[in-house]
């Protein structure tokens, strides 16, 4: 699907497409691929990289136009945070973005000070960087419930979650920083081709507010890696201080086992011949239980 917009009062209008000046392209099937290579000149390379959701970012600067390739992430479905790609070729007159999701623009579409091309493309960045700094303050929370968590049994649902949002923190680590380069080379570029102060100021805070969603994102992600270490080190600790208990309770059954099995010979009737059986068998329970119970005391004075 191709939807055409041109800019009019610093915000976005739907417009035919002889006076449009951003095309929005969302997953363009066969046809829809031809007509953007023959009319606006956007090649097959460019699109194949434009909706591959693994495409790293970058930025490709020709005398005609740039395109870039950028890492935005995914609403969160409840179990992961999910990073996909988009493609932007901007020429002088033209912003042409082509990507899988048709929510690209509903972010910036009602947003001020968009009268050219190029602010309609630091808009999308700035939403985008918005975005991530969105999803890691939710991070954050999940992070804060599962810590509650630990203080009581744990189910398989609460592990797997924290695996995938630990993946899922690797990979934005990863987009974030390839994002930064890719605004790096853009100011750059900028600086040498004319930007207007204003677009390069722009370009500035999005690459600070870039670096500051990339610390955040690798401190969670160690913060991750922490409780995920953490919970596997209590594990094994329940199971030492089970098998340490298991342990003590086979020590002190070991001797009265013995005992037990001495008592009930006949060894131990003839031994006891001139006493009375109700005496001398309480006799010997009764110092099968004294000794359990020193050894009991013994074994955790020494542990």
């Amino acid at each position: 699907m191709i939807e055409c917009y041109r800019t009019e009062n610093g915000a976005l209008h739907a417009a035919p497409e002889e006076q449009a000046s951003v095309w929005l392209c969302i997953a363009p099937d066969t046809v829809e691929q031809s007509l953007l290579c023959s009319r606006l000149g956007v090649g097959a390379q460019v699109l194949e990289s434009s909706l591959d959701p693994d495409e790293v970012a970058r930025i490709e600067i020709k005398p005609e136009h740039l395109f870039l390739i950028w890492k935005r992430p995914e609403s969160f479905d409840g179990r992961v945070f999910n990073v996909s790609s988009f493609g932007v070729v901007l020429s002088e007159k033209r912003l042409v973005v082509v990507c899988a999701s048709n929510s690209l623009l509903a972010g910036v579409q009602h947003q001020g000070g968009m009268n050219t091309p190029l602010e309609v493309l630091m808009a999308l960045l700035a939403e985008s960087v918005h975005h991530y700094l969105g999803h890691l303050r939710v991070v954050k929370q999940v992070a804060r419930e599962i810590q509650q968590q630990f203080e009581r049994p744990m189910d398989n649902q609460h592990l797997v979650q924290m695996y995938s949002l630990s993946e899922s923190l690797v990979y934005y680590v990863n987009a974030i920083q390839s994002n930064g380069s890719v605004l790096a080379l853009l100011r750059s570029h900028g600086q040498r081709h004319g930007f207007g102060p204003d677009q390069l100021e722009v370009l500035n805070d999005l690459i600070i507010e870039n670096e500051q969603s990339c610390q955040q994102a690798k401190i969670h992600a160690q913060v991750f890696a922490n409780l995920i270490e953490a919970r596997g080190n209590m594990a094994n600790n329940s199971m030492n201080n089970a098998l340490r208990n298991l342990t003590l309770i086979n020590v002190v059954f070991l001797p009265l086992n013995l005992l037990a099995s001495i008592g009930g010979m006949s060894e131990f009737s003839t031994m006891t011949a001139g006493t009375p059986w109700w005496v001398s068998f309480p006799a010997l329970l009764l110092g099968m239980l004294v000794l359990g119970g020193a050894m009991a005391v013994a074994l955790r004075r020494m542990a």
